[in-house]
C-alpha cells in the first residue's frame, strides 16, 4: 500500500472507525459532561485535539529516544501521563488567559484532560501499533478530530433535545444515555469501511 494511501486509512479510520468514544468507548467522562452546549463541547474538541496531537509526538519520541534507549520500557504509563499532564497544564493556562468564559465553562472537565483515558489510549496504542513519527501524529490528529465530532454532535444533539417534549422520567441523564447509544449505534455503520 502506497504510504500516502495508508496514511489517509490511519486518519480515516481514526475518526471514524475506530472512533474514541463510540466504537472505543474511552473518554466518556467529559463526553457526558461537557456536552450540554456545543460551545463548550467545541472547546473541549479543540483541547483535547491540541493535548492528543501533541502528545502523541512527545510521547513517541519519548518512548523512542528515552525508555527504548534505557530499557525502561516498562515506565511507559508514568512517563506518558507525565507528559499529558504537563500538556494539560499548559492548555489550561492558555485558555484561562484568552477565554475566561470557556474556562470557567469547562470547568472540572478541562484539568481532567490529563486522566482522559482517550489521550492515554491513543499514545499507548500509537506504539503498541508501531506508528512511525508520521502515522503517529495523523493517528493522534484523527482520534482527537473523531473525539471532538462526536462530543459536538451529540452536544447539538442535547440542545435540540432540551426544546423537545420528553417525558419527565426520560429527562436529563436518561435521554442523553439512550441519545449516546444510538449514536454509537450509527458509528457501528463505520465499521465494515476500512479493512
Amino acid at each position: 500500500m502506497d504510504y500516502a494511501v495508508k496514511l489517509f486509512v490511519i486518519l480515516l479510520s481514526s475518526i471514524l472507525v475506530n472512533n474514541f468514544i463510540m466504537s472505543r468507548f474511552l473518554g466518556i467522562c467529559p463526553f457526558l459532561g461537557v456536552s450540554k452546549r456545543v460551545s463548550t463541547a467545541m472547546g473541549m474538541g479543540l483541547a483535547v485535539t491540541f493535548v492528543i496531537a501533541m502528545s502523541s509526538v512527545i510521547t513517541y519520541l519519548a518512548h523512542h529516544f528515552i525508555l527504548v534507549k534505557l530499557n525502561m520500557e516498562y515506565m511507559q504509563t508514568l512517563a506518558f501521563i507525565l507528559i499529558i499532564a504537563a500538556l494539560v497544564q499548559f492548555v489550561e493556562m492558555v485558555i484561562q488567559k484568552t477565554s475566561p468564559s470557556l474556562y470557567q465553562a469547562l470547568g472540572v472537565y478541562l484539568p481532567l484532560i490529563t486522566t482522559n483515558c482517550a489521550v492515554l489510549g491513543v499514545a499507548i496504542i500509537n506504539i503498541e501499533e508501531g506508528y512511525d513519527l508520521l502515522q503517529t501524529l495523523i493517528n493522534g490528529t484523527g482520534s482527537a478530530l473523531g473525539f471532538t465530532l462526536a462530543i459536538v454532535l451529540f452536544a447539538g444533539i442535547r440542545e435540540r433535545l432540551e426544546q423537545s417534549d420528553i417525558p419527565k422520567p426520560m429527562q436529563g441523564f436518561p435521554i442523553a444515555m439512550i441519545t449516546a447509544g444510538l449514536m454509537s449505534v450509527a458509528f457501528l455503520g463505520f465499521q465494515g469501511l476500512i479493512k
